[in-house]
């Protein structure tokens, strides 16, 4: 029997384990001061490999298809690193793009700073906007700084440059212990809004460069114009004072393994319980199937997803959070497009370019699934089985979708319930008029899906 002092203490623990539980349950822990540009929250994403993008693997090139792209609902364009490609070391025959060899030229392959000055300028008479990658942890072993600043680099014991890791014998890591890089670095960085007009950066891995340079970074950028910043990184931290945006890895992971039959929805729920709690609430979380890395590496959408890739793409596109679309996803592209060689898309008409405008063009009109804090909060409704099906709603103000997701590859009979996806709505993809009161029947094909807008 435990005495008084005993009890006190038990109660007094108890008390602690109970708030710190509540506190780690609590969503957006970290805070940020990182303000985001008034034309992000309704956007989509769309990734640029413009050596792939058309036979020509120019800028004008690119340029001719914003049209296309507007109509299609992308709002931010990303542009793949657009410097000149180093040629000491080089992988393949023309390189890795991510091998920068003067950060402010541009390669001449895809054209001249003048042409992506009118590729951003088109971009932003169509009310679009446009960011470049930025390559900031390493450069090119012939980058022009090797000869004029070589102690911008970091060296090994015997005084010769590094590779940042093993297999990256085609690039050489910068030291950001020197305060001279760093004033570098943005400069370089604010060169290309005040030459191009560009609305922000793609930053390369990211988290392989010291966090208080992105905050000092962002800092002298936002006094030029507001910037968008995506890091390639998903570290909860990132969002405090420098990004505007990171990766959503562990869902994109988790998502293949439900594709496979490994996991279903439960891990998910997992998932979205434990981002709630470590990312901030107005984090914007960068959400995707593909992108170039997982394309040339590991496969396309189609070969990782299979007869589920529609219905992901569908799934990430409004669940809290910005779509990408990685160039020829709207195509159907199925090949794996080669890292350092010509391969470009093999254009053609999809089922996915249908879908993909309807999806993408509700980001931009209907509020309850703004990015951000700005959206509405995913509820759970619920179904009968819990293990395979994935439905919620998300409202905000009089905007309101209503999802449901056959996560598996057998067809279902449904049966949802809740008062939170009553209401009178329309079938996003075939313009039905559905009204749902607090309970309802329906049948989803294997991977099959609905999205009803209100």
């Amino acid at each position: 029997m435990l005495n008084f002092k005993s009890k006190t203490r038990s109660k007094n623990l108890l008390f602690i384990i109970l708030t710190l539980f509540f506190i780690s349950q609590t969503p957006g822990q970290v805070t940020t001061s990182v303000k985001h540009p008034s034309w992000s929250y309704n956007q989509t994403i769309y990734e640029v490999n413009t050596r792939q993008f058309s036979k020509e693997g120019t800028f004008k090139s690119v340029e001719k298809e914003i049209p296309r792209l507007k109509k299609l609902g992308v709002g931010i364009i990303w542009m793949m690193p657009v410097h000149p490609i180093g040629e000491k070391n080089r992988k393949g025959t023309l390189g890795s793009y991510y091998s920068v060899k003067d950060y402010l030229a541009v390669d001449p392959a895809y054209g001249t700073i003048a042409d992506l000055r009118s590729l951003v300028k088109t971009v932003h008479a169509n009310n679009m906007h446009l960011i470049i990658d930025w390559v900031a942890n390493h450069t090119s072993w012939d980058n022009i700084l090797t000869k004029e600043h070589s102690e911008y680099y970091k060296k090994d014991s015997l005084g010769n440059f590094t590779a940042p890791v093993p297999d990256w014998t085609d690039v050489i890591a910068l030291n950001y212990n020197n305060k001279d890089l760093r004033r570098y670095m943005i400069n370089a960085m604010k060169f290309w809004i005040n030459k191009c007009d560009i609305d922000g950066f793609r930053c390369d891995v990211a988290d392989m460069v010291p966090t208080d340079f992105w905050v000092e970074a962002r800092k002298e950028l936002d006094k030029v114009k507001p910037v968008f910043m995506l890091a390639e990184a998903d570290k909860p931290g990132l969002h405090e004072k420098c990004f505007d945006m990171t990766y959503s890895w562990e869902l994109f992971d988790i998502s293949k393994k439900v594709a496979a039959g490994i996991y279903n929805p439960t891990q998910i729920r997992k998932y979205f319980v434990k981002e709630n709690r470590i990312f901030p609430a107005d984090a914007f979380r960068m959400r995707f199937t593909e992108n170039h890395d997982e394309n040339s590496w590991n496969g396309s959408a189609i070969e990782k997803y299979g007869k589920s890739a529609e219905l992901m793409a569908v799934f990430m596109a409004v669940i809290p959070g910005m779509p990408l679309v990685y160039n020829g996803q709207e195509a159907c592209n199925d090949k794996r497009l080669d890292f350092f060689e010509k391969d470009p898309i093999k254009w053609k008409d999809c089922d996915m370019k249908s879908i993909y405008t309807k999806i993408l063009n509700l980001k931009k009109l209907n509020e309850a699934v703004l990015n951000g804090n700005r959206g509405g909060k995913l509820i759970e409704v619920n179904s009968d089985n819990d293990s395979t099906i994935y439905s919620f709603t998300r409202e905000n103000k009089n905007n309101k979708i209503f999802a449901i997701f056959n996560m598996s590859s057998k067809p279902l009979n449904v049966k949802l319930s809740g008062e939170d996806m009553a209401g009178n709505y329309n079938d996003l993809f075939t313009g039905e008029n559905m009204v749902f009161k607090n309970a309802a029947n329906m049948r989803l094909d294997a991977w099959g899906y609905k999205v009803f807008v209100k």
